[in-house]
């Protein structure tokens, strides 16, 4: 039997995708690879049930040495702790990787 995880986003993390939606769709209008990337991002994150701390610790920029993970989908970066005790993960936010944080 696995152990799953149940997958939080914190408001940030939403306020994070809706951003990234809105710059692919409204600045580069872009509105179907827009959808295509917040899907992917959304599947990724919820891959997050199995396994969490399969991905490594944040050891550079903001979160670092924390406890923080990230995961990379495409150009993104996930920030998010394991609250193992309740077997949750907690999404922080979801940055572009380029940018420096």
């Amino acid at each position: 039997m696995e152990n799953k995880y149940s997958v939080k986003l914190l408001p940030r993390a939403y306020h994070d995708l809706d951003g990234i939606y809105e710059y692919i769709s409204e600045t580069l209008i872009e509105p179907d690879i827009a959808t295509k990337l917040i899907e992917s991002i959304e599947g990724t994150i919820l891959s997050l049930e199995s396994m969490p701390q399969r991905v490594a610790l944040r050891i550079t920029g903001a979160y670092a040495n924390k406890g923080y993970r990230q995961l990379f989908v495409g150009n993104f970066t996930v920030v998010y702790r394991v609250a193992e005790a309740k077997k949750r993960v907690l999404v922080i936010t979801i940055r572009y990787s380029k940018s420096q944080f």
